[in-house]
């Protein structure tokens, strides 16, 4: 993998980009002062990038009873089971920017167990946790936790479809040695 590759993989960037796609870019480096490699690595099929981006945008960043912090929390535990480095890396400084507290994102990376949690988001990551190791064994019982815990079915809903994108792309990432740009490492400490 070179600077100019986000990805083991020689699939170069369109050149030039659509329109529309240049000013998403160019809307990513005003805001985060990076463009982020993942979205890089899909630029090679403008409309495989498009429907990354509308699912991860509706997710992410979409109304739902999940506020953005429990969405990343939900992002690094996954990614902490699946060891993706890509994503513990950029997850992890959401969370750490999102909650103010370098430690806790830090703790999530690391065993989100350690964490002083609340009830509500220790039931959420087991959740999270049980559909990204064994998924075929959730039961009613699980969702009943989560219902306990204060979550709708919508909230279950989300919880599951997050738990659920950070899987697929984790092992995207980590089939295609994605690398995190640097600039992630010393945010929010």
């Amino acid at each position: 993998m070179t600077q100019n590759r986000p990805t083991a993989l020689d699939l170069p960037i369109v050149d030039p980009l659509p329109e529309p796609t240049q000013k998403y870019f160019d809307i990513c480096q005003d805001k985060l002062g990076m463009v982020p490699n993942v979205l890089r690595a899909y630029a090679f099929d403008i409309e495989k990038l498009n429907a990354f981006t509308a699912m991860y945008n509706d997710l992410m960043l979409a109304d739902s009873g999940l506020t953005k912090l429990e969405r990343e929390m939900i992002a690094v535990v996954v990614s902490s089971i699946n060891k993706c480095f890509y994503c513990l890396t950029a997850h992890g400084q959401a969370v750490r920017e999102l909650s103010g507290d370098p430690k806790l994102g830090e703790m999530l990376v690391m065993n989100w167990r350690v964490a002083d949690l609340s009830h509500r988001h220790r039931a959420m990551l087991s959740f999270a946790e049980k559909v990204t190791k064994t998924s075929a064994e959730v039961a009613e019982f699980d969702r009943e936790a989560l219902r306990d815990a204060g979550f709708s079915d919508r909230d279950i809903w989300d919880i599951a479809n997050v738990t659920g994108f950070f899987n697929m792309t984790n092992r995207v990432a980590s089939a295609t040695d994605m690398r995190p740009n640097d600039e992630y490492h010393a945010r929010s400490r």
